[in-house]
């Protein structure tokens, strides 16, 4: 039995999906290859440190072990949202990864020392990492949308 019309108009990879999909892979990739570089492992120090999620890392793998494991579980993720091109159950899994490795990163910018630039009164004034997380909101929001399009995508046809 084929899905019904309303479903299929949501289920359809229409080009906003495909852009949000190509843009996250990237994204992945990208900051997954930063990750295998000395410039990068140091830069996440403050954020990794602070941070009562992420600050495990540091014990469990030190600096630059920290950071490959970041870049391994960053080109995993955008090689499942890749993969979910043609499987959709993998799309599922990817874009639940974007959406977990978005609130996460968000976290920092309330655990990063100097989030808020205290020579022009603290919050709302951006600071240090802050500018550079924020736009993470739009990254969650556009892994949100994936993950909607993917689980109505994978879901069986009703009988």
């Amino acid at each position: 039995m084929t899905r019904p019309a309303c479903l299929d108009r949501f289920t359809r990879s229409s080009l906003d999906i495909q852009m949000l999909r190509w843009s996250l892979i990237l994204i992945f990739f990208g900051f997954g290859y930063a990750k295998w570089f000395d410039y990068e492992a140091q830069a996440l120090i403050p954020l990794i440190d602070n941070s009562p999620l992420l600050s495990w890392l540091h014990l469990a793998f030190g600096i630059q072990g920290a950071s490959y494991a970041l870049g391994v579980a960053e080109w995993a993720i955008g090689a499942a949202l890749l993969a979910g091109i043609w499987q959709p159950r993998v799309a599922v899994i990817g874009a639940l990864g974007s959406v977990v490795t978005y609130l996460t990163t968000l976290t920092l910018i309330l655990t990063t020392p100097g989030g808020w630039e205290n020579s022009a009164g603290g919050f709302p004034a951006m600071g240090g990492a802050t500018s550079f997380l924020i736009k993470d909101a739009v990254l969650l929001a556009a892994s949100v949308a994936l993950l909607k399009h993917d689980l109505l995508r994978s879901s069986p046809a009703p009988a």
